[in-house]
């Protein structure tokens, strides 16, 4: 059991008896009564989403899950492969279920997935990765006003929008969370 207050983006709980990964949690404190945190959580099993409020004080079920740290290893047709850095176990997440976290996967880095009745649930990206550009425009200083941004392609496929003199072959340092630029990162 899990008391409201204490959830947090990350946590599993079962309800209606299948496990719920929280996407969202926020916390709301009325003028009056106890303070609730609002959750928005994904269904592991369908995707299907459910809100909920609950009372900060108030138990809910949590999952219990095994959080493991592996190497991605590669992707194929269907699966992303990672192996466990400790025990060397495989496991393969198939890439339908996990579609989003594809452009922050580099083969050889080490990511925490969370197991579930021996299904992988989750992988965790890292809150700001390295990415290295691989396809860029290049621009011509003075072409625009301060503060001009162009897209560029990492090797993974992601695209991000980087100041205008970042260069093809650079390293950037890029937020996860919200795609965003970071800084350029010396080698």
């Amino acid at each position: 059991m899990i008391r409201g207050g204490d959830i947090v983006k990350g946590s599993c709980l079962l309800q209606k008896g299948q496990p719920f990964l929280v996407v969202e949690r926020e916390f709301h404190t009325p003028g009056k009564g106890t303070a609730i945190a609002r959750v928005k959580m994904k269904s592991i099993k369908d995707g299907s989403v459910l809100t909920m409020t609950i009372p900060t004080q108030q138990e809910v079920e949590d999952a219990t899950v095994d959080t493991h740290t592996c190497q991605f290893q590669y992707a194929d047709q269907d699966n992303f492969h990672f192996m466990d850095n400790e025990h060397f176990d495989q496991f393969e997440v198939p890439i339908s279920t996990m579609e989003d976290k594809k452009p922050y996967l580099k083969e050889g880095d080490s990511y925490e997935i969370t197991v579930w009745e021996g299904n992988v649930i989750d992988i965790k990206i890292p809150y700001k990765v390295v990415f290295t550009v691989a396809e860029s425009e290049n621009y011509v200083k003075g072409d625009t006003v301060s503060g001009a941004t162009k897209p560029v392609t990492t090797e993974t496929g992601l695209t991000v929008r980087v100041p205008l003199f970042i260069k093809q072959g650079e390293k950037i340092l890029v937020n996860t969370e919200t795609n965003e630029y970071v800084e350029r990162v010396n080698s």
